[in-house]
């Protein structure tokens, strides 16, 4: 079995999801979790498409690069493999809950991590300005989520069969 898998979920990855994705990595490499693996998603997402610029651009700027992301669709698959799914979205969490009941217990949106409600806003089609605002945001969700991140995926993948041996 491979190591804890988180999926980071938007509406078209193609924005908010790639974004959470490379940021989450990131925190994750650097508090030396470099087994746990993330990926992203959209609800909505059709297979294939590029991040948008401003995502590309502003994760670039961070020294993050996400030129190689490609968009894909939740599939029950890809939702068996992971730990925990980080919705940007109130919608799309109670979407994947109805659409995908075995795995309720562990959907939640990224604001849930710092005992919030409330969605990310979605920048597509907006100002640089917008995007900076999501990119700002969702790092600070994560940085100050992480801790409740990490117990969560902890748990789901001892659940899951995991050895604990991360």
């Amino acid at each position: 079995m491979s190591g804890p898998h988180i999926l980071v979920v938007c509406t078209a990855n193609i924005c908010r999801s790639p974004v959470g994705e490379a940021l989450l990595r990131d925190h994750l490499q650097k508090a030396g979790l470099v087994d746990w693996a993330v990926s992203s998603a959209g609800t909505w997402a059709s297979p294939g498409h590029l991040a948008s610029q401003f995502s590309v651009i502003l994760l670039d700027e961070r020294g993050l690069d996400i030129q190689a992301h490609r968009s894909q669709p939740v599939t029950e698959p890809l939702l068996q493999q992971c730990d925990l799914v980080l919705c940007m979205e109130t919608a799309h969490q109670k979407e994947l809950r109805e659409a995908f009941p075995a795995h309720r217990a562990k959907i939640y949106t990224l604001r849930q991590m710092v005992d919030e409600r409330g969605s990310v806003r979605d920048p597509y089609g907006g100002s640089r300005r917008q995007y900076e605002r999501m990119v700002t945001e969702v790092e600070l969700l994560i940085e100050a989520g992480f801790p409740r991140i990490q117990k969560l995926v902890w748990e789901n993948y001892q659940k899951r069969g995991g050895d604990g041996s991360s």
